[in-house]
């Protein structure tokens, strides 16, 4: 893998966040519980299912950055290098570069049935979390942190890594949710 300028992919990652903050207060923010349970037109996940999928990764792996920001060094390197195999795990989850379709790992498969302004609060503020993580990161070597994944904590990815696989995996499913507005709105004028 190239190297890449650190302050050019944590300006692109806090943008991406940005924009999932902003696209679920105006989208999905205000919806009733019954527009946020309402499953996929095509079977798939609600929006609420969606967001809850990724509250779960959020549950695993914001605390786990939190902890490992919190003991690192400061490390003011201009660069960041992904490993192999985080490249991987991010080239799969986006959905620029990771078209095949994946089932949820145990753990992360959501309920049918969700308090759907919980689930969108709580999507938010892991979103604010994740946003003053990418932050803070930028004082620190994103190569030398790592932190364990959800399917094995005996691999670990190195943190700039996991901020590109979240952020890939969340639009993936952002980008589902959004799906669901499309295909409700042409049920209703269908």
């Amino acid at each position: 893998m190239k190297p890449v300028n650190k302050a050019e992919l944590l300006r692109n990652l806090e943008d991406r966040v940005e924009e999932h903050i902003s696209e679920a207060i105006a989208l999905f923010q205000n919806r009733s519980n019954a527009e946020l349970n309402e499953p996929s037109p095509t079977g798939g996940w609600s929006i609420a299912q969606c967001l809850d999928h990724l509250n779960s990764y959020g549950d695993f792996y914001l605390p786990h950055i939190e902890k490992s920001l919190v003991h690192a060094a400061d490390g003011n390197t201009s660069e960041f290098k992904s490993s192999w195999f985080g490249a991987y795990f991010t080239k799969m989850m986006d959905p620029e570069t990771g078209k095949k379709k994946y089932k949820a790992m145990k753990g992360h498969v959501p309920a049918s049935d969700l308090d759907g302004a919980k689930v969108v609060g709580e999507f938010l503020r892991q979103q604010e979390a994740l946003m003053d993580f990418i932050r803070k990161g930028r004082n620190k070597d994103l190569g030398i942190i790592k932190i364990p994944i959800s399917i094995s904590k005996l691999i670990k990815l190195r943190l700039g890594d996991v901020f590109q696989f979240l952020i890939a995996h969340n639009e993936r499913h952002m980008q589902q949710a959004k799906r669901n507005l499309m295909g409700a709105k042409a049920a209703k004028n269908g």
